[in-house]
């Protein structure tokens, strides 16, 4: 784990110092426990560079911060040695700054898991920013008077010297309307995320940026030209890749959270084939009679792992949704976020991270819209094409709010792509970072663990999408190629089992429990986002849900948390 801050600028521009302070303290949740973030300030008559570094390397001239892991670090750092770089710590710190020296900006070609990282090389006069492919790790951007700012989360860019950021209302249109803001905006205009898969340079106050992956699903399989594997071949190729993934995440005391799914049913198979001993965790609300919890206990025992349950009410959630918001810097999407944050508390206490089965419906074809896309009927696949729930939620906003409804989501797929791949590629550019993997990673790292997701290594995406497009969805079967690895991995007690997921009781929390704290939120004259919409519509929704006429609740709780958000950090 690792936090990125910081600043450069040239020498005329030059700020103080010490905000760097604020800046780190704002994202310290994101340090491992025991780690030191020191901050480092060099000058220069041309630049100033202001930014917290993890390691510092005399001889080089080089400093660099790291958040996340180099899942190849242990392949990569014997290369090195053979080529004459030292190592003393052998930390994964140490692996990048000896793989920046030898492959400079190509070092990013050479990496493999959940990273970000910010290298200052004071001989080149040169700051390099990067992400890793499918946007696991986050990384934010403020250009002002000159001066380049990063952060890990938009929080840390809200504390640098520099005039406070104003709210963007044409993403705020979006967040209401889609439930994240698509990359490269955010909710504050000036403020923006580096896109995944993407390096930015900063030398002597030029910054370019440059895209260095590119999911495969964009393109028609290349693969496919030369050689047409059979089921059986796609089918071994794609578990030996997997496996592979899974070991190259697992550092040390790496725990999984366990569902009754198959996704993160096959990963515990994994793991305990490799090492026996880890741990897992699950979580489930009292008295929900569609619990995964049995599955995930009976997976555990099967398997020999060290189950951890936690079991929680509606009371328990109590109080933690300001806090949430304000960790995410954005609106909580979806109420099963707030059941995310309170199983990574659990784990947090007994490991420092967790692989998870994110990633997988998007890389192996897992939901039901991709059977219609496969069979040629036309399903939404763009931002401003929109489901009945999205345009419930326009009904409400004013029509100088319902910008997001104006703007299709860029798309550069092959047109010569099939319309799956088309689809899938949708989804991990711009679902993925932008709102599945940012929420993961927000959440997690608030309680200090960080998330690791196999089905998100680059090098089994892109194995997957070489193969035909009925490894991954044929006829009613979605994910065709994970339940196959399942036949071989796992009995058929484990196998044959529906996924539930988490149910969040929301429409009732939204008549009971949250009943008073809704009203104030929405229909008080202390409301911060009354002016979006429009009123006569807000009190029908109100008035249908609360009096149990009609179900709102996605709508409701996208406009609390809205409101909520604004209270935090929209104040006028």
């Amino acid at each position: 784990m690792g936090a990125l801050a910081g600043w450069v600028t040239t020498s005329r521009r030059a700020r103080d110092e010490g905000a760097l302070g604020p800046m780190l303290e704002a994202i310290a949740h994101r340090c491992t426990r025991g780690e030191d973030l020191c901050g480092l300030a060099d000058h220069s008559a041309r630049r100033q560079v202001v930014l917290g570094t993890t390691l510092r390397d005399e001889a080089s001239g080089i400093s660099l911060a790291l958040d996340g892991a180099i899942a190849n670090a242990q392949e990569l750092r014997p290369l090195l040695e053979k080529h004459g770089y030292p190592f003393k710590e052998k930390t994964h710190a140490e692996v990048l700054l000896r793989a920046y020296q030898h492959w400079d900006k190509d070092v990013v070609k050479q990496l493999r898991g959940a990273f970000a990282f910010a290298v200052w090389d004071a001989r080149k006069e040169r700051l390099l920013l990067a992400r890793d492919r499918f946007g696991e790790k986050p990384l934010f951007l403020r250009e002002h008077d000159g001066a380049l700012y990063f952060a890990s989360e938009i929080k840390a860019l809200l504390r640098a010297p520099a005039a406070k950021p104003e709210l963007d209302l044409r993403s705020v249109s979006d967040c209401l309307v889609y439930g994240y803001v698509p990359g490269p905006q955010t909710l504050f205009s000036g403020i923006r995320k580096l896109p995944p898969a993407t390096y930015a340079a900063w030398q002597l106050g030029r910054l370019h940026e440059l895209r260095y992956w590119i999911a495969p699903d964009r393109d028609p399989p290349v693969f496919l030209r030369h050689h047409s594997p059979g089921e059986k071949e796609g089918n071994e190729g794609f578990l030996a890749h997997l496996d592979d993934a899974v070991r190259l995440q697992r550092d040390g005391e790496t725990g999984l959270f366990l569902s009754g799914g198959l996704d993160s049913t096959v990963l515990a198979a994994l793991m305990a084939r490799q090492n026996g001993s880890f741990k897992t965790f699950s979580l489930g609300f009292e008295g929900d009679r569609r619990s995964e919890l049995p599955q995930a206990a009976e997976t555990a025992r099967h398997f020999g792992a060290q189950h951890h349950e936690i079991v929680v009410t509606a009371q328990d959630f109590a109080g933690l949704l300001p806090k949430l918001i304000a960790q995410r810097d954005a609106p909580l999407a979806r109420p099963s976020d707030l059941a995310v944050h309170r199983l990574a508390t659990e784990a947090a206490r007994s490991v420092r991270s967790v692989l998870t089965g994110e990633g997988c419906d998007e890389v192996l074809g897992g939901y039901r819209r991709y059977i219609a896309e496969r069979a040629g009927w036309s399903v939404r696949a763009y931002r401003g094409v929109l489901s009945a729930a999205e345009r419930d939620k326009l009904s409400v906003l004013k029509p100088s709010g319902s910008a997001a409804a104006e703007n299709g989501a860029p798309f550069d797929a092959d047109p010569r792509s099939s319309p799956l791949r088309r689809l899938l590629y949708f989804d991990q550019a711009v679902r993925l970072p932008d709102d599945l993997l940012e929420r993961g990673d927000r959440l997690a790292m608030a309680a200090s663990l960080e998330l690791r997701a196999p089905y998100l290594d680059h090098r089994l995406a892109e194995y997957v999408s070489a193969q035909p497009d009925e490894l991954r969805v044929r006829g009613l079967s979605t994910k065709r190629v994970l339940h196959r690895a399942g036949r071989e991995l796992l009995p058929a007690a484990l196998r044959k089992r529906p996924k539930a997921g988490f149910r969040v009781p929301v429409a009732d929390w939204l008549r009971g429990g949250l009943r008073e704290t809704l009203l104030d939120h929405l229909r008080s004259p202390a409301s911060l986002t009354h002016k979006y919409y429009a009123a006569a519509a807000l009190d029908r929704v109100l008035d249908e849900h609360l009096g149990k006429k009609r179900n709102h609740e996605s709508l409701l709780w996208t406009l609390l948390n809205l409101e909520i958000w604004h209270r935090t950090y929209a104040r006028p």
